[in-house]
């Protein structure tokens, strides 16, 4: 008699346009068994994996698909009869959800757009903390979670599951982590890198001096200097007015290809160039002599003929054996690109 599979069910999240890329990432990652379903077209999506639900998160996290930007378990379904008060009782009754007394949790609350407008996610999420800070004494709080109960409405089920942070790749609801636009913010490309920091683990400030490569307008440039960096930006293009007299900015207004630098200047060098990735890759190898051993590099690899997986095993070819990947991961604020963060050896 052989023993039955047991199954473990997430919903993924992906860039819109990229949910095929990643779920054959979740297909390599798991034998033959793996189902999909859509919930969003090419965007989020239903799987089931052939593995238990710890097996299958830290095979997930171990191994952490680029373009899966959030995950979250399903514990639990609920036939739903599109009521916010139905949620609330469901909350409190489902075994499945049971919180220690104290326990901090954020409930972070999704819908199709075939859930009526009329069903607010703040609504449906204020309903959920009443329910379980009555029933368990549990603590709702917006961050720094113990645990995040994350509900995904479509017309008549809601789909419900509790997680530590951590374990559904991004604390905030669907991975959609948003900043403050602030006044006189030279470029939105600025959130990328801020996001990159976040992703990658790394704390800018802590970094000496860096090469910022095709840097105009100066989104990434404005940051680092914000961050107490002295930064040497080249681009052929001019810099935003309001950086140029920055102490810490050296500006070259030349193609990067034509400047020339002391070996070993930098310990961080960032790229967000619209460039084809081989003559990206071509460009910044010419200047990994400037780059210390041990350093960081931080590059946008735009997917211009949309052959992922391809065209980030060329860049990484290219860029051997001097920068080592790291991670790789399609960010929030990505677009048609994906983020790659590499050590120099």
């Amino acid at each position: 008699m052989t023993e039955e599979t047991v199954y473990s069910t997430f919903i993924g999240t992906a860039n819109h346009g990229f949910g095929q890329h990643a779920q054959e990432e979740i297909r390599r990652l798991f034998e033959a068994g793996t189902r999909f379903s859509h919930l969003v077209p090419s965007e989020i999506f239903l799987f089931m994996v052939p593995a238990g639900r710890q097996e299958a998160t830290q095979r997930l996290l171990d191994r952490e698909p680029m373009f899966l930007r959030h995950m979250q378990p399903v514990d639990a379904e609920l036939e739903w009869d599109g009521t916010v008060e139905a949620l609330g009782g469901f909350a409190a009754q489902k075994r499945e959800l049971e919180l220690q007394a104290g326990t901090k949790f954020a409930v972070q609350v999704r819908k199709t757009e075939q859930v009526g407008s009329g069903i607010a996610a703040g609504a449906c999420k204020q309903a959920i903390d009443e329910a379980l800070a009555g029933r368990y004494e549990a603590i709702p709080v917006v961050k720094d979670a113990d645990v995040i109960l994350s509900v995904f409405l479509t017309e008549d089920t809601a789909y419900v599951g509790v997680s530590k942070p951590e374990q559904n790749l991004s604390d905030w609801s669907g991975g959609a982590i948003r900043f403050r636009k602030e006044e006189g913010q030279v470029s939105r490309a600025k959130f990328k890198l801020l996001e990159a920091e976040r992703t990658f683990g790394l704390d800018y400030s802590q970094y000496r001096s860096a090469l910022d490569i095709g840097a105009a307008p100066g989104g990434w440039t404005s940051l680092l200097l914000e961050r107490g960096v002295k930064v040497t930006a080249v681009d052929p293009a001019k810099l935003d007015a309001s950086l140029l007299r920055h102490p810490q900015l050296t500006f070259l207004q030349k193609n990067a290809a034509e400047v020339r630098f002391k070996e070993q200047s930098f310990d961080l060098l960032v790229c967000d160039m619209s460039w084809s990735p081989r003559q990206m890759g071509k460009l910044i190898k010419g200047l990994l002599y400037s780059l210390q051993s041990g350093g960081t590099a931080i590059i946008t690899l735009k997917l211009m003929h949309k052959k992922p997986f391809q065209t980030v095993r060329e860049l990484t070819g290219d860029l051997a054996p001097e920068l080592a990947l790291q991670k790789a991961k399609q960010l929030f604020h990505n677009r048609e690109e994906l983020t790659l963060f590499f050590i120099k050896s």
